[in-house]
């Protein structure tokens, strides 16, 4: 059960996050809120080590207080600081930098597609869809959640936790 769990809600809670960003320019916090109510009862199942999970905690915390200065300078929003956090408990420092350095190509070329793309017009067939414009709209920001997604998803399968869970 342990390893299903795994292999499903970290990834579902990405993908959903991803999608949602890209549909409404917003993350819940329920998203993070359920990244970091799974991870502890997981990571206890599979067997995790107290010393840890307490280092899991302090990789996240310290995304935390990074991504908070990253969003009071305007440079990011809230709940992309608050799914960097929950995913970086995930990671721990195994996999942080990967993240950070994935999450930043992957965010360089979401940013240049999109500003490239808003460029040019909208084909008729999204233009009607809300969510396409307000996405084209050189007024909105970049879904950066879906960087973020895409790199926890891509560092995840490297990480301790996750050879942990399938006895690797």
């Amino acid at each position: 059960m342990t390893d299903w769990t795994l292999l499903i809600l970290f990834p579902a809670l990405l993908a959903y996050a991803a999608v949602s960003d890209m549909l409404t320019m917003t993350i819940s916090n329920r998203v993070s809120l359920l990244l970091i109510a799974g991870f502890f009862p997981i990571a206890a199942l599979i067997g995790l080590p107290w010393q840890m999970i307490g280092f899991h905690t302090l990789a996240a915390l310290l995304v935390l207080i990074v991504t908070f200065g990253m969003f009071t300078a305007g440079w990011m929003g809230g709940g992309d600081a608050k799914l960097a956090s929950a995913t970086a408990l995930w990671l721990g420092f195994s996999g942080l930098l990967d993240y950070v350095l994935v999450t930043a190509m992957a965010g360089g070329v979401l940013t240049l597609f999109l500003l490239k793309a808003r460029n040019y017009p909208l084909p008729a067939i999204v233009a009607g869809w809300g969510w396409s414009r307000r996405l084209h709209s050189a007024k909105s920001g970049i879904p950066y959640g879906i960087a973020l997604a895409f790199s926890g998803l891509i560092v995840y399968p490297q990480t301790d936790i996750w050879r942990l869970a399938l006895g690797g």
